[in-house]
Formats: structure tokens, sequence, C-alpha cells
């Protein structure tokens, strides 16, 4: 996953050098700002024969100002042109809370308050699921995304499209059980994005939680393996049927990331892992919980 405030380049020779290591995976979204990297790094490796592009799995995120139906497909069509891939494989909702409309990503009134917007879920789902049928995104899906507002989605008169995937956080001291078994029921997959925990960035980051790569099960499961706590951490999601998009602009750690192949958890070192969950985000987005669609409010 890559944030905003990358260094230019970074994210091009980072894309480039993980196809090279072997990911095919790439989330990224119009608000981080370096769709055009990745596009361009996705479309060098596709030249030199690397890869083909249907090698590559691109998601594309619709950010909380392009909500209204009429700016859905303008809004894809900005992240097919920055990236200038022809088509994303998966585009989703970032998040189920509307901003004012504008040129502002993150709007606010002279008192320093968000700007929000009247929110209809399901209208904004129909404009996606007609660039669905356009032919613009393969599938469509969401992201922190609560039981309810799944719901919403998934009980709507004359749904054509459900959503394949919910990307929320997850991770050894998030589980996330009983949204997991929801999504499961319902064959909807689930994404977990800070699988690794996350930096320690108090401006949008809970730094109460501890660190969890320091954790002592994670460790020590570790050294059995000669894997390191990131390693087990991802192995653990993984393994439980969970896609994982760790994000690195470190090379060592981009390949470090990667070899979660050669071994697996015994099923004790799975439900230990599992017991690890504290039910504390690292996310929490609370500069945004007075938002009638706040997702995290209800318990899942």
């Amino acid at each position: 996953q890559l944030l905003p405030f990358t260094p230019r380049g970074t994210a091009l020779e980072c894309v480039k050098l993980a196809i090279d290591v072997g990911y095919r995976h790439f989330d990224g979204a119009l608000v981080y700002f370096n769709e055009h990297e990745v596009g361009q790094a996705i479309r060098d490796k596709i030249a030199d024969g690397t890869v083909k592009r249907e090698d590559i799995f691109y998601c594309g995120k619709l950010w909380n100002t392009f909500h209204p139906p009429e700016l859905v497909r303008p809004a894809l069509e900005k992240t097919l042109k920055a990236s200038g891939l022809g088509y994303v494989d998966l585009y989703i909702v970032e998040l189920p809370m509307a901003f004012k409309p504008g040129k502002e990503f993150y709007p606010k009134d002279r008192d320093g308050k968000y700007i929000y917007h009247h929110t209809d879920l399901c209208a904004t789902w129909e404009a996606l699921e007609a660039c669905k049928d356009a032919g613009l995104v393969k599938s469509l899906g969401v992201s922190n995304f609560n039981r309810r507002q799944l719901e919403l989605l998934l009980n709507k008169p004359g749904l054509k499209h459900k959503p394949v995937s919910n990307q929320v956080e997850c991770h050894p001291y998030f589980t996330q059980p009983k949204l997991l078994e929801f999504c499961r029921q319902h064959d909807i997959v689930i994404v977990g994005y800070c699988p690794i925990g996350s930096s320690r960035d108090a401006s949008w980051v809970n730094v109460k939680c501890p660190p969890l790569l320091e954790d002592p099960l994670l460790v020590s499961i570790g050294k059995k393996y000669r894997k390191s706590s990131a390693q087990v951490a991802l192995r653990f999601n993984v393994q439980r049927g969970v896609v994982v998009i760790p994000k690195s602009f470190s090379p060592e750690r981009i390949k470090h990331n990667f070899q979660i192949f050669d071994f697996s958890l015994t099923d004790e070192e799975m439900k230990a892992i599992e017991a690890l969950n504290k039910n504390i985000r690292f996310v929490e987005l609370l500069m945004w919980s007075d938002h009638p669609e706040y997702p995290f409010h209800d318990e899942y």
C-alpha cells in the first residue's frame, strides 16, 4: 500500500523490483498521488517481457469526494489515465463516508472541520456497476465497510455485481473474526491492510497499540522457522485465506515480505496467534468519527 508522502520515483523503482521479486497484486489509489509511477513501472515490466498485463492484478480506489454517481466514472477514468492501464482488475470504494465533492480531497470549513456529504452507498454502487459493464474494471469491491454497510449493498434491489472483496485492517492484534466469518458466508474476500502492523505516525496511527513485530510469540515462532516476526504475521493471514498487502519502500523488506511460501504454521501456532487478538485498531480514523457513516462504531 503506497501512501501519499513518498519521494518522487520511489514507487516506480519499488514496483519494478516487486515485479522482479514475484509480486503480482498492487494496491493503489488516486489519493496516493503515485498511480502514474505505479502504472509506468507495470508498463515497463510488460514492455521488457517480464510479465503480461493479465499477470498483474491492479486495485484502484474511489475516494470520498467522488461518491455522487455522476462523479464515479470520471474518478475511475483519472486512475486509468494516470496509470496508463487499459482497465483495472479491482476498483473499490475506499471508505463508506462521502466528503463534499470538489478539488480538495480533504475539504474543510473555515474552522478546520471536515465537510461531509450526503452518503448513498447504493447509488454510488450502481454507478460502479455501470463502469464494470463498460469494461473499465473487472471486479468491484469495498474497503472499511462494516457488516451493516455490506448488507446494504448485498440486499440492494436489482444488485447486478456484488462486492468481491472488503479491504480492512487485519493482523494478529486485530484478527477480525466476526467480519471474516460474515464475509466468508457471502463469498467476499478479505484483503488485509497493515498486515505487519503500521508505522508509528501519530497523525493517523493509534500509537497506544503496542508494536506488533516485537510480539514475543511471533518472534519465537519465527525463530523456529528461521523467519522474522513480520514473515510469521504475513503467513498467518495468508494461511487463513486473508489477502495481504504489506507496504514497503525498502528493497530488502520488499524481498523479505515475499519469502513466506516455503513454510507453514501448525494448527496450534495458528490458534496461538489468533489468541493474540486485542481488538485494537492501528487505523481508527477518529478525525471522521462524527460522520454518519463512520464504520467503526459498530462491533463489526
